[in-house]
């Protein structure tokens, strides 16, 4: 069996899943708090890679065999958890940056563009610098996944506390 394309599926099928409750998670919780809570889940995906690379290098396999099961498993496991924010991340900022630039009068496919670039730009500068990063802390993915996760849970906790609710999303306030 090819575990990689076993986890690609099982990462299509939660991301399809979740697309198809996008809009009701949405409005129930705000654009902006879905949107950080994503990120947050992603930065937890992050470190349990890193929890998993660190367990996996201890147990002593590495370079010798096939990883055991439970390596494996928790490997799909992780990849599976992440369709999750990769489906908010495929249409929820595009979502929230059609809705503020409406009322402006700005050419919505400017802004899109706009924004496909300030995503395209730190993929980029992580693909270039990633390597090197890697290669001066003695090499793996661990370095790069531990920023990563810092990042993704930057700006999560930006995006829930910084991207304003409308009235119908703002948290009730107890009587």
């Amino acid at each position: 069996m090819e575990w990689g394309a076993l986890g690609l599926l099982l990462n299509s099928v939660v991301l399809g899943v979740t697309s198809l409750l996008m809009e009701k998670l949405c409005r129930k919780r705000g654009a902006g708090f879905v949107w950080g809570i994503s990120n947050v889940l992603m930065a937890v995906c992050f470190i349990a890679m890193l929890v998993l690379t660190y367990v996996a290098k201890n147990i002593g396999y590495l370079g010798k065999d096939l990883p055991p099961t439970s390596i494996v498993i928790s490997a799909l496991t992780i990849f599976t958890v992440l369709g999750f924010p990769l489906a908010i991340t495929y249409s929820v900022p595009y979502a929230l940056i059609s809705t503020h630039i409406q009322p402006l009068g700005l050419g919505q496919g400017l802004s899109m563009g706009v924004l496909n670039l300030a995503i395209v730009f730190p993929q980029m500068i992580v693909s270039l610098g990633s390597g090197p990063w890697d290669q001066l802390f003695g090499g793996g993915n661990s370095p790069a996944f531990a920023v990563a996760a810092i990042a993704a849970l930057m700006s999560g906790v930006i995006a829930v506390f910084a991207i304003p609710r409308t009235g119908s999303q703002k948290p009730r306030s107890p009587v």
